[in-house]
C-alpha cells in the first residue's frame, strides 16, 4: 500500500514554486511586499490524532498547537489562521471545541481570520483543518544540517505518548503526561530566537527517530543519536523507568511538538544562553556526520534501530 512518503513524492512534481521548498519542509514561504510569510496546514482526525473520548476543548486547542508548532520550527511569529470545521451535530461539543480553540488562539496571539464549515455523513470520524500564517526574518529549513553539527531537541520526549496511553486507560501516570498529550505547547519564542543560530530546524511531532531521519534525508547527511541523552521527564521515568529500552520508546513516540535542530558547535554557548534567557529546556542528543540515514548508539557503541522509528501515515 502506498504510504505518506510515496504520495508526497508524487506531489513534488506539482509543487514547483520555490516557496514549496520541494515539500521537504514543515511549511511554505512566500515573499510579499518585502515580508517573508510562512504558511502551514495541518489536519487532525478522530481516532488518528485524538480520541472520541477526548474533551472537545482539548481538540480545539490541539488543532491550533499542531499548526503553530510548524511555525515555531520556522522561526515565525503567528499573524493569522484559517480553519475548516466539521460540524458535529452536537452543539455542546461544538461549543467546547470553540472554547479550546479560543483559549489557544489567545494564548499564542494568533487571530482567526477565516475558514469553512462542512457537515460529514453520520458516523464519519470528525476531522478539522487549519492553515496558519506567520512572519519571519530568517526561515531555517530542515535540509541545512551539515557534518560536524550538534543535534538538539527542546523539552522532554515521550510524555504525550504516555498521555495517550493514560487517556486510553492502558496506563496510570502523572496528570502532566495527559496534559502533554491533550494540550501541547508550541515552542514559538524559542523557535524565533534559535532561527539565526541553527543550520536546520523542524517540528518534532512524529517521533525523534523518524523526524531525525527526515532531517538527515533532506540534508544529505547521517545523524547519530545517543540513547543516554534522550531527555525524559521525571513523570515519564516514574511511569516507565529509565532504561535503554524506555529511552528508545520515548524517541519513537509522536505528539511531542518540540523542536529538533542542528547547529555548529561554535553556536553551542549562544544557544544555551538563549534557552536560559527564556527558561526553555534544551538537550544535545546527537551529532551530524557525513553519510546517510540515522544510527543509534549508547556510550559510543552501536544500538540496533527499533522496527518502527515513529509515526507515519
Amino acid at each position: 500500500m502506498s504510504g505518506e512518503s510515496d504520495f508526497i513524492g508524487q506531489l513534488r512534481a506539482l509543487a514547483t514554486h520555490p516557496g514549496a521548498r520541494g515539500l521537504e519542509d514543515d511549511a511554505a514561504t512566500l515573499i510579499h511586499a518585502g515580508r517573508t510569510l510562512v504558511l502551514t496546514h495541518d489536519t487532525i482526525v478522530e481516532h488518528v490524532h485524538f480520541l472520541p473520548e477526548d474533551p472537545a476543548d482539548t481538540v480545539g486547542w490541539k488543532l491550533v498547537a499542531a499548526n503553530l508548532s510548524d511555525l515555531a520550527a520556522k522561526g515565525a511569529k503567528p499573524v493569522g489562521a484559517l480553519m475548516s470545521y466539521d460540524l458535529s451535530g452536537d452543539t455542546a461539543w461544538d461549543s467546547g471545541f470553540i472554547d479550546g480553540l479560543s483559549a489557544a488562539l489567545v494564548r499564542f496571539d494568533c487571530p482567526l481570520i477565516g475558514g469553512d464549515t462542512v457537515r460529514s455523513p453520520a458516523g464519519s470520524a470528525r476531522h478539522f483543518g487549519m492553515t496558519a500564517i506567520g512572519e519571519a526574518d530568517i526561515v531555517p529549513a530542515r535540509g541545512g544540517a551539515a557534518p560536524g553539527d550538534d543535534l538538539w531537541v527542546s523539552g522532554t520526549l515521550g510524555d504525550a505518548g504516555l498521555g495517550l496511553a493514560i487517556a486510553k486507560g492502558e496506563l496510570e501516570g502523572a496528570d502532566s503526561l495527559l496534559e502533554a498529550y491533550r494540550r501541547p505547547v508550541p515552542r514559538l519564542e524559542l523557535g524565533r530566537k534559535l532561527a539565526p543560530l541553527v543550520s536546520a530546524m523542524m517540528d518534532l511531532s512524529d517521533g525523534l527517530l523518524v523526524d531525525a531521519r527526515r532531517m538527515a534525508e533532506a540534508s544529505g547527511v547521517a545523524i547519530v543519536i545517543e540513547t543516554i541523552d534522550v531527555p525524559l521527564s521525571q513523570a515519564f521515568v516514574d511511569a516507565r523507568g529509565d532504561t535503554r529500552e524506555t529511552s528508545i520508546e520515548a524517541a519513537t513516540m509522536g505528539d511531542d511538538y518540540q523542536l529538533l535542530f542542528a547547529a555548529a558547535p561554535r553556536s553551542r554557548k549562544h544557544i544555551e544562553m538563549v534557552a536560559e534567557e527564556i527558561g526553555a529546556e534544551i538537550h544535545c542528543v546527537g551529532i551530524v556526520e557525513e553519510g546517510a540515514g540515522i544510527t543509534l548508539q549508547e556510550g559510543g557503541r552501536p544500538v540496533p534501530l527499533p522496527e518502527s522509528l515513529g509515526w507515519e501515515h
